[in-house]
Parts: C-alpha cells; structure tokens; sequence
C-alpha cells in the first residue's frame, strides 16, 4: 500500500529515536482505520500507531476489562470461577450481541466468562457485573462525575469502578469506563484510545487464564434453567483472524458510532505483537488493516545493532 504524509513522517520519527529498542525499516501501511497501533507483545511498548492516543469509542473491547477484573480475582480466590451466575431480567435486556441466556437461567462464573469473550454476549458482562458488585469499592467523585452516578449502573457501579481503578494502575490516563460490556454514556462520551487498548492487551495476555480464553474457537456450556433442568449451548468465537498465522486473540467490537474494531495477538518464533484498529467500515476492513500492521511491524522487531 502506499504511504502517505503521515506514515512517512511517523517512520522517520521512529528511526530518529529508536522508539523501543527497535529499527524501522519502511513506513506503516496506509489502513481504513480511523485510530491504530502496535505494541511489542513481550514488552508493551508501542511500535507505530496513527491517532493512537486520540479518545474514541471502542465497543466491545472494553469486555476485555470486564473480564480481567474478574480473573484478578480468581487470581486470588480460584473457587470463583464454579459460582453460579444466575442473569437478571437486566442482563437479559441488554441490547447488542447476546449469550442467548435468559433471566432467570444460570451458569457457571467459568462459562459466563466464555460467554463474554467468545460471541461477545453484552448480557454476560452485565450479569458477571451484577454478580461482583458487592465485592468492589464504590466509584470515587470522578468517577461518579464520568458517568457511574447514573440510576441504571446502580447494580453495576461499584464493578465498573474498578475496571476503572484497574486501568488507573495500568496507566491508561485516557480511559473511562461507564458501562461492563461497551462504550455507555452519552453520544458525546469517548472510552478509550488504541494506545490504551494496546497496553491494556499486553497486561491482560500476561494472565494464562485470560490467554487461554481469547484463543478459545468454540465452547459448549450447560445452562440451567429455571425449572432445574439444564440445556446446551455452543458459542463460536467473533474474531474471524484467531488460528491463522499465530493469531491467538483477541477481541472483536462493532458499534454504528464506534465502527469496527479489534484487538489482536499474534506469534511468530519468539516474537509477539500486539495491533489496535478502531474505527473500520467493516470487518473485513478490520480484518485487513490488522493483517497489513502485522507484516508491516514484524521487521520492526528485528534488534538495533
């Protein structure tokens, strides 16, 4: 693809400061993405990126907190992941993609974390957010500012405060969220950026348990049902990109305000990158643009003599 302006000038500033230890040998692609970047995997460090650090909405991606606030505390306390989950008339609204689990069913704390990463279920972040609660420190003034004050995250605040504290700790000084699955808030709110997401990514791709997941193809859970009888369900994981060509992660997001965007992990040898595209018209755009970054970036790895 050819360059423009920017990409050439953002090489060049990569080559003059020698950005992470690593050479640049030829400019980024040109790619549909409003916002992008890349990051060593095995560091963190950024790579290139084009609005990266520019606030966007971000969809899904953020089930990526979600999920990381409740495996830290499975960290703590694995007996966590066999409590039951039983999903609210709540979870069961909530609008988007979906686990196909009604209220009233339940599942385990294990599955519902598939049901998050995998088909990207919205009702499965609000149950999971609903489930540990209890067990969070309530949101500060700023975040209450930020959004977490209003009536319909009464059951949720205290949760999505800490995804909040959580990416206080990481650094990541342009994310707020104000909901456990998406973007929330107002037309106007922005939740994070492709910087943030990258660097959010590499913490989480440190847990094993949170690997484990985002690399998962398909899971089949039971499901109880009310009535105490149990149903199968069989959940296909939304990145189209997992499996080809060391790609073992991560997540996928669409939103009509956010656009298409993705999270991906991808090894080579020794080598692990990480690539952020948001704001792509489709998924095969967030699809191509991911792979064109990889390839683009795999040679900026090579090591500085």
């Amino acid at each position: 693809m050819k360059p423009n302006r920017f990409h050439v000038l953002l090489a060049a500033t990569f080559v003059a400061t020698g950005c992470a230890g690593v050479r640049v040998s030829s400019p980024p692609p040109t790619v549909t993405a409003k916002a992008w970047a890349v990051a060593d995997g095995r560091t963190g460090r950024l790579l290139g990126g084009f609005n990266a650090d520019e606030p966007r909405k971000s969809a899904s991606t953020t089930k990526m907190m979600c999920a990381y606030v409740v495996l830290q505390l499975a960290e703590k306390n694995p007996t966590v992941l066999d409590e039951t989950v039983t999903f609210s008339k709540l979870a069961d609204s909530a609008p988007g993609s979906t686990t196909g689990i009604t209220a009233g069913e339940s599942v385990s704390v294990r599955d519902c974390l598939y049901g998050l990463l995998l088909p990207s279920g919205n009702d499965a972040g609000t149950a999971l957010a609903e489930h540990f609660n209890s067990r969070c420190a309530p949101p500060d003034n700023a975040m209450r500012a930020a959004g977490l004050a209003t009536k319909n995250l009464a059951t949720r605040a205290n949760f999505v405060a800490e995804m909040n504290r959580t990416a206080r700790r990481f650094g990541l000084t342009r994310t707020v969220y104000r909901s456990p699955y998406g973007d929330g808030g107002t037309s106007a709110d922005r939740t994070t950026t492709a910087h943030d997401l990258a660097r959010l990514a590499w913490h989480a791709m440190r847990l094993p348990s949170f690997r484990s997941y985002v690399s998962t193809k398909q899971h089949e859970c039971r499901v109880r049902q009310t009535e105490g009888t149990f149903r199968t369900v069989t959940w296909d994981n939304t990145c189209r990109l997992l499996g080809v060509d060391g790609c073992d992660g991560i997540k996928t997001g669409f939103t009509p305000s956010a656009g298409c965007c993705l999270v991906a992990s991808k090894r080579r040898e020794k080598s692990h990158l990480i690539s952020v595209v948001l704001g792509c018209k489709t998924k095969d755009d967030r699809d191509a643009d991911t792979r064109a970054l990889f390839e683009w970036a795999w040679p900026q790895m090579i090591p500085r003599p």
